[in-house]
């Protein structure tokens, strides 16, 4: 979220969309301020979504493809791999964990988990909050084996 607000307001220290237009530009990402937008919208609203856990994949897929981490990752490769050389090893890093969170989708703790916001089509007769059948899990709680040396 941090760096959108850099690329769209000039927040925390960042340059707005003139100078990250501009920089854009340099390197040849032309239209300048339009890309600025998109990657500061990216990075932002994508930043923003993945926080609050809310449209995970959709939002892991802005955070990946906002194209600011090919940017980065493209203006360090001359200086290889690892970070502490000015390399692509952190925006490589940060690519990586937006698209497993893409893939992987929302955990338990998350808006999405919490509205039943599903990645993936429920089975046929299978209703929200229900195991795979459908039906309730059983009132005794015979459907859950304990260890002997547990006391029931």
């Amino acid at each position: 979220m941090a760096h959108g607000t850099q690329k769209l307001f000039g927040w925390f220290g960042g340059h707005g969309l003139d100078g990250t237009g501009a920089f854009f530009e340099s390197v040849g990402f032309t239209p300048g301020r339009v890309n600025a937008v998109l990657a500061g919208l990216g990075e932002a609203g994508g930043g923003a979504l993945l926080a609050l856990g809310l449209a995970t994949p959709a939002a892991g897929a802005a955070a990946a493809a906002a194209g600011t981490m090919a940017v980065a990752a493209s203006m360090h490769t001359d200086n290889g791999f690892f970070a502490q050389d000015g390399g692509y090893e952190y925006p490589a890093v940060l690519a990586l964990v937006a698209a497993a969170l893409a893939l992987g989708g929302p955990g338990q703790l998350s808006l999405d988990a919490a509205l039943d916001h599903r990645t993936k089509p429920r089975r046929p007769g299978q209703r929200p909050g229900r195991g795979r059948t459908g039906l309730p899990p059983p009132a005794d709680g015979a459907h859950r084996s304990k260890p002997d040396h547990v006391q029931r």
